[in-house]
């Protein structure tokens, strides 16, 4: 699969997460059938900025509900988007991550 391919269906998934839920670089890449990608998931990431319509990268965090990509957003705007949407975030950690956790393997089965 070509990359431009790879990221858009990355954020076609990530365009789905519900305002107030989070998910995971891993969970996306495995809904994508490619386990294991969860870096390319987060390179994708990276670059959701200069795509429209936009994507709510904010919502993907790592595997243990870190904002590992926040660098990215610049100062807290990573954890000041999530709290908008009701998202605790304390110690770069989302709380209550388990209960906020939105598995696209689940969620989009429906």
């Amino acid at each position: 699969m070509e990359r431009a391919d790879f990221f858009d269906q990355v954020y076609q998934v990530v365009r789905l997460i519900p305002k107030g839920r989070v998910t995971s670089y891993g969970a996306i890449a495995n809904y994508l059938g490619a386990k294991g990608s969860s870096r390319m998931v987060g390179y994708a990431m990276n670059d959701a900025g200069k795509v429209s319509p936009q994507v709510p990268a904010h919502r993907v965090v790592n595997r243990q509900g870190l904002l590992t990509g926040k660098f990215h957003f610049g100062g807290d705007t990573m954890q000041q988007l999530l709290a908008e949407e009701g998202v605790l975030v304390e110690n770069d950690q989302v709380v209550n991550f388990k209960n906020l956790y939105w598995d696209p393997n689940i969620e989009l089965a429906l």
